[in-house]
């Protein structure tokens, strides 16, 4: 099973059944968060650069936590994957000296 979701950059990212199976073995309260995971590439708060080339979908689920999702978009493939997600509450630590790419327009 691979499901996508629309970046920012409208390329498409997939999360195939192996990324799945990963994040749910790793982070076992990531079981109820399938969509989410998708919805936090599509729709994030900030997107953020990650460690190696990849990108870190931040979306806030309250002011103290927040679902990360770091994936690889290839933009002259139109492609992308999902390396790993989970949900944290150390935000500011996480953040902190990376620059955001993105940012959700203000409401």
């Amino acid at each position: 099973m691979t499901d996508f979701a629309l970046s920012v950059n409208n390329v498409p990212i997939r999360l195939t059944g192996e990324r799945w199976r990963h994040i749910v073995e790793n982070h076992d309260d990531m079981a109820g968060y399938y969509y989410d995971i998708l919805e936090a590439v599509s729709s994030p708060t900030w997107v953020v650069e990650g460690d190696a080339n990849d990108l870190w979908a931040v979306k806030l689920t309250s002011q103290r936590k927040a679902l990360l999702v770091i994936y690889k978009e290839m933009k002259e493939q139109k492609d992308g994957f999902i390396i790993t997600a989970f949900v944290t509450t150390k935000i500011k630590k996480l953040l902190k000296g990376r620059r955001i790419v993105w940012q959700q327009p203000q409401q």
